[in-house]
């Protein structure tokens, strides 16, 4: 069994009498949510739940409190043994009225159902069906769970649920981030709760979890939660009583982080800050600001959640690709020999996208034929202080292993226990520090100039400064 820690989650119990809760979630009869609406039957949520070592014992207490006719979807991701023959459908019947299978190739999934990935098997969706896969991976590197919720993520966007349950290792984690990046919904059950709390911890240490309780009790405050939320929609109608609360709370932001965001788009602050209120239970924006006020790790809270610090290693696989095979072998061409490259990552969250380059940068520079000495320093930039002190330490779960090749693992990576650590080589040449990169100085001189997924959530009048700064910082 995983040895337990101490390590409070980072989310916020929902407030009130928890039997309250309960009732008033089961009862429900006509819910006004985003969630669930009139386009409830084609536009439902759909729930991934990973579980692994212990995981049985923790479904069982899942589905044995959740109602059968809730209008969600459960799409059940379980480590199972790949020679035998999966009976997890059969023992889930046991606990459940609604619907249990084990999914097929491009079964269409419904709502009020359950469905288990079969053995042996990978499971993407798309467009609402599962698709099964053949696993290429070698047994012990196969990560099923992340592979899962990656998909129900770009399938169901805000509509994707993640839950994790019992399991050793960190399966999961990188899913859940993939979620939360499309405003879905992470729970996870409480570590304490869980026979094996690998998994658990994990998830925690990875992502802001919405909520995070015993497995009994996720249910219940599943069902509260998305009846609370409100129908928000893709360009909300922000009237003054909204933007004085907003400005306000951007107020608060600014007084504790001393980051400003009133340059960043309404419609994405008004929905990071409506999944918060959905989370506390609290009806009116102006009571979310009262609750601000009196609750200072909840602006914290929200910060990080504002922040949207979703990246992976080698993201966006063809563009790194092109930077290897086109853009770098062409510069180091024209570089005299001795030459230091100097690159900035700015929004460098936790670190990925900057070893990548550096990786990118030692494989292109086997590359070239000319023998030359050159190097890359590498500035790597973010506002977020937690995330900057995981980049500095280098250390990433082993479920990397989606994203890097076992090439590049064996040569720029070290085992370090249940982890990866980066190679000396590759983590000397980035700085990571904390940067404010709409008021503090930019880097300059720079050959290298990174700035991805960031720049989509500021309005307009605050990309062009960017932009401008960009060309300033990047040589000529």
């Amino acid at each position: 069994m995983a040895a337990k820690k101490s390590l409070k989650p980072k989310t916020s119990k929902i407030k009130g009498d928890a039997k309250n809760i309960v009732v008033k979630a089961l009862k429900e009869k006509s819910v006004k949510s985003s969630y669930f609406n009139e386009n409830s039957a084609v536009n439902f949520p759909i729930v991934g739940i990973g579980a692994s070592a212990g995981g049985l014992e923790a479904l069982e207490l899942f589905f044995g409190n959740m109602p059968k006719d809730k209008g969600m979807a459960f799409v059940v991701i379980q480590h199972l043994d790949p020679n035998h023959v999966g009976i997890m459908p059969e023992l889930l019947q046991r606990i459940t009225n609604m619907k249990v299978m084990q999914a097929s190739d491009n079964l269409k999934v419904k709502p009020n159902c359950v469905y288990v990935i079969p053995p042996n098997k990978s499971m993407s969706i798309l467009n609402g069906a599962l698709h099964l896969f053949e696993p290429v991976e070698l047994r012990g590197l196969r990560l099923p769970i992340d592979i899962f919720f990656r998909s129900l993520a770009n399938d169901k966007q805000d509509k994707s649920i993640g839950i994790i349950l019992s399991g050793m290792g960190s399966d999961g984690s990188l899913g859940l981030k993939a979620i939360k990046e499309k405003n879905g919904v992470v729970l996870v059950q409480d570590p304490a709760t869980a026979k094996f709390d690998g998994m658990p911890h994990s998830a925690i240490e990875a992502v802001i979890a919405d909520i995070v309780a015993a497995a009994e009790e996720l249910p219940a405050k599943l069902i509260a939660f998305l009846n609370f939320i409100p129908v928000v929609t893709a360009d909300p109608v922000i009237d003054d009583k909204i933007k004085s609360n907003l400005d306000k709370i951007i107020i608060l932001l600014r007084e504790q982080s001393g980051h400003d965001f009133s340059l960043y788009k309404k419609n994405t602050l008004f929905r990071r800050i409506e999944r918060r209120k959905g989370i506390h239970q609290i009806e009116k924006i102006n009571n979310y600001v009262r609750f601000l006020q009196e609750n200072p790790k909840e602006v914290d809270i929200l910060f990080k959640e504002l922040l949207i610090g979703v990246t992976s290693f080698f993201r966006d696989t063809a563009v790194w690709e092109k930077l290897k095979e086109n853009f770098l072998p062409q510069l180091m061409n024209e570089l005299p020999d001795g030459y230091i490259l100097r690159a900035w990552v700015t929004g460098c969250s936790t670190g990925e996208e900057a070893y990548s380059l550096a990786i990118i940068f030692k494989e292109a520079l086997d590359k070239i034929k000319k023998n030359k000495n050159l190097n890359l320093q590498i500035f790597a930039t973010d506002l977020d202080n937690d995330a900057i002190e995981i980049a500095r330490r280098g250390v990433f779960s082993k479920n990397i292993t989606s994203d890097v090749s076992q090439e590049r693992l064996s040569r720029f990576f070290s085992v370090d226990g249940e982890n990866y650590r980066v190679n000396t080589s590759i983590r000397e040449m980035i700085v990571f520090a904390p940067l404010n990169i709409i008021k503090d100085p930019p880097f300059t001189k720079l050959d290298i100039l990174t700035c991805r997924n960031m720049m989509i959530y500021m309005e307009p009048e605050l990309q062009k400064k960017l932009i401008t700064l960009f060309n300033y910082s990047l040589n000529q």
